[in-house]
């Protein structure tokens, strides 16, 4: 079976809305606004481009990253390169970017499931904050990859849903603190 790893940037209070600056959030851009750069702190993002061996969207982050990651050739060399798989109902196969190499449409989270199943390695989703909660509740995660940062957003999409589900357990199995104030935490589930 795949891992399945979600990664976000989230607040401290529990917000993945728009950290990289787009557009409809009061708030966008909270990532690099406020907070010193510190490479360090994003080492991870390179480790799980050269872990993962296909990247899982959601169609709202699909439609954000595929016009512009295909472009930067350094910065996402690895992500282009891997197959890519988005998660939607509306999106048809006319919607998809030519230059951005093999991408395949899930209609199901049952469809994710399966490609869980399939030979390979690690699946990566970025972003796609609607996609990780509807994960994070049918329990198709199984590790979390997060940068928490030192702001309070207040309102925004958050990083798991308010489903009144049972309790789930999760195993810290890496974490790292940063002069900058934010935490890497990297979880896997407990199944």
């Amino acid at each position: 079976m795949r891992t399945l790893i979600s990664t976000s940037f989230v607040s401290l209070d529990g917000v993945v809305e728009a950290p990289g600056g787009e557009s409809g959030y009061r708030n966008a851009g909270w990532t690099f606004k406020d907070v010193e750069f510190e490479p360090a702190a994003y080492e991870i993002k390179g480790t799980e481009q050269e872990e993962s061996t296909a990247l899982l969207l959601g169609r709202v982050s699909y439609e954000a990253f595929a016009p512009i990651w295909p472009t930067m050739t350094v910065e996402f060399a690895g992500y282009n390169a891997m197959p890519k798989y988005v998660v939607s109902t509306t999106l048809q196969e006319a919607d998809l970017v030519d230059n951005w190499g093999e991408t395949t449409i899930l209609r199901s989270l049952d469809d994710v499931a399966a490609l869980k199943e399939t030979e390979g390695g690690p699946i990566i989703v970025n972003g796609s904050a609607t996609l990780n909660r509807s994960l994070a509740d049918a329990g198709l995660i199984d590790r979390l990859h997060l940068l928490v940062f030192p702001v309070l957003l207040g309102a925004g999409k958050r990083l798991f849903s308010e489903t009144d589900k049972d309790k789930q357990n999760l195993k810290l199995i890496d974490s790292a603190s940063y002069g900058n104030g934010i935490q890497k935490l990297v979880y896997e589930f407990v199944r």
